[in-house]
Parts: structure tokens; sequence; C-alpha cells
């Protein structure tokens, strides 16, 4: 799930010349698998925003997604900036490693 904000963002950093140096796609790839995934996401829509939750205030977006979409869990690896927030609004905030195990079983 993700808020047109958010997705931008996804959009922004995969486009960042550092980020095109790690997954070597070209731009027109980049577009490619920006139109799938927007096919594959559920759109959010924000209706409350709870800012400030997070130590990191570009980490917002990310947590209002997650609360507005009524979001079980959030896969990150900055597990210890989400941790106190996602107690608060019962979301689980869990690592990309943890969340493969749990598929696997």
């Amino acid at each position: 799930m993700a808020t047109p904000p958010l997705f931008l963002e996804y959009e922004d950093a995969l486009k960042r010349p550092e980020h095109r140096l790690a997954h070597g796609l070209t731009p027109p790839e980049i577009d490619d698998f920006l139109a799938e995934l927007a096919a594959l996401i559920e759109p959010v829509e924000v209706h409350f925003q709870w800012r400030p939750q997070t130590r990191d205030p570009n980490d917002e977006m990310v947590l209002e997604a997650a609360i507005n979409g009524q979001a079980d869990a959030m896969v990150t690896y900055n597990v210890a900036d989400f941790a106190v927030a996602g107690e608060r609004f019962a979301i689980s905030i869990i690592r990309p490693a943890e969340l493969l195990k749990k598929v696997k079983r």
C-alpha cells in the first residue's frame, strides 16, 4: 500500500544516480517497474495525519500510509525509528529477513 506522496518518493529514490548505479535499470525500465508496482499496490488516502511520531521527519509519510491503510505490519530495515510508533498503533515492525522467514513457513 502507498499514498500518492509515498509513491512519488519511491519514484524519486529509484531515479537517483546513486541508486541507478546500484540497481542498473534504465529510465524506461524504472518507469515500467513503477507502472507495474502501481498496478499491484493498494492506494491509501490519508484521512488523518499523526505527525510527529518518529525521530526522522522523512519517515512520517511511511507511517501515515501504514496507519491510514490499517496495515498489520511494516517491513523495513529502519526498525529502531518505527518501534515506538508501531507499538502505539499496533503495527508490527519487522525486518525483510523476518518477513522471508514467515513466508517460507
